[in-house]
């Protein structure tokens, strides 16, 4: 509100030059879009189960539409706090994301 009292009075002639101008003033504040290689900064957090992790993993892939599943293998073997589930995953690899989400569900029902 601060910066549109300050525009001088007659300088905004159209909406398209306000918007022009409002884009220009603001584009700072928007947030970078996201990446592939971003995938591999989704980490579990200390404490947080297996269960609310796939979860959050699974919508961040869903979210950036991503279809390379040897890097999603990949990124989610690298966020996974180490313990018996990304130890099997160590000694059986999983081919595909899919696999990860089943092979998970399995382990999580057994723990429950």
């Amino acid at each position: 509100m601060d910066w549109f009292i300050s525009l001088p009075n007659g300088h905004v002639t159209s909406f398209p030059q306000l918007t022009k101008l409002f884009r220009a003033q603001y584009i700072a504040n928007r947030a970078p879009p996201s990446v592939s290689h971003d995938l591999f900064d989704v980490r579990q957090y200390q404490g947080e189960s297996l269960k609310e992790f796939l979860h959050r993993f699974g919508a961040q892939v869903v979210r950036w539409n991503l279809k390379d599943e040897r890097m999603m293998v990949h990124a989610f073997r690298k966020g996974i706090v180490s313990g018996p589930f990304s130890e099997s995953l160590i000694r059986n690899q999983p081919k595909t994301f899919a696999e990860i989400r089943r092979r998970a569900v399995a382990h999580i029902a057994a723990e429950e």
